[in-house]
């Protein structure tokens, strides 16, 4: 397996999906992708949770203070497209799997299709910024001073609960 920033593993590309089934029309759909399109995705329904996380692993995968995410259900989400994955360590223990876009890069969700329960949608994805309403803010300990916490997002240090 080859290995990436910080030894952690670098998985190989995966081709497209296979969850390519059709979705309800009366729940709110929030759709997004990658920079120049070749890695899609729709997702039905609320999000379990929209929030900041601040760990390093997200601040160094996206050079910014933190990345705006929103967490659902698998059965919510579905792809279309080529991913690259990348994966290393989480708090949990277990592997965080990021997937890009293999032509532009663009980072788009976290999990792997057809073995998580869930995904985490990366909300600079959206194609509806305005639908990304944030209410929390994660992994807040250890954050650098300049990486501003939002007025109004519930704060915790770790994980919630």
């Amino acid at each position: 397996m080859r290995r990436g920033v910080g030894g952690c593993p670098s998985l190989p590309g995966k081709g497209g999906n296979d969850n390519n089934r059709p979705m309800s029309d009366t729940q709110r759909r929030y759709t997004g992708g990658c920079l120049c399109g070749a890695l899609r995705y729709e997702a039905e329904g609320d999000p379990s949770v929209m929030g900041h996380c601040y760990c390093a692993d997200c601040r160094k995968v996206s050079g910014a203070a933190f990345i705006p995410f929103m967490a659902f259900r698998s059965d919510a989400v579905r792809f279309r497209g080529a991913t690259r994955q990348f994966a290393c360590k989480a708090a949990s223990g277990r592997n965080a799997v990021r997937n890009s876009c293999p032509v532009c890069g663009g980072l788009v969700f976290g999990g792997t299709v057809g073995m998580d329960d869930s995904f985490t949608i990366y909300a600079g994805s959206l194609d509806d910024p305005s639908l990304f309403r944030p209410r929390i803010a994660i992994f807040t300990r250890g954050r650098p001073e300049w990486a501003l916490i939002p007025p109004g997002l519930k704060v915790y240090e770790g994980l919630p609960g």
